[in-house]
């Protein structure tokens, strides 16, 4: 799922209730993480459901740092669509993009920021701060 991707489904759905379903459905779409990875050291702080992010790092081919790829779970169902929307943005891109990019504007652009619940605004907010903190090691390597 690429951001533009995402975008242009959001645009053909009418309502939100639409769009809820639909960020559903990309959450089913997530390899769920092994029982293993599922640790503190991979649990997402400020969340209220459950949610655990792991990431690898690999060098780019063209020189342009550090590349980033995400994995990640949750126990609600609209916490992993959220994940696989916030992967639509981040998951396979350098580091340096990563903290480049401005999530607010993605989300605002999408309604999420004004559709989500306060606690599902902070997770999301959890989410990237983890992936931020992510690129950010990535970069100090």
């Amino acid at each position: 799922m690429t951001l533009a991707n995402l975008q242009s489904d959001f645009e053909l759905l009418d309502d939100w209730e639409d769009r809820y379903r639909y960020i559903i459905e990309l959450g089913r779409t997530l390899e769920p993480l092994p029982p293993e990875a599922k640790t503190e050291a991979t649990k997402v702080r400020g969340c209220v459901s459950q949610v655990w992010l792991t990431s690898e790092t690999s060098d780019a081919t063209n020189g342009g740092g550090p590349v980033l790829h995400f994995r990640g779970d949750s126990d609600a169902h609209i916490v992993r669509g959220l994940i696989a929307v916030v992967f639509a943005l981040y998951n396979g891109k350098p580091a340096k993009d990563i903290l480049a990019t401005d999530p607010e504007t993605v989300f605002a652009a999408l309604g999420l920021k004004e559709h989500l619940t306060p606690q599902r605004s902070n997770g999301l907010a959890s989410m990237v701060k983890r992936i931020h903190a992510d690129a950010e090691a990535a970069l100090a390597q």
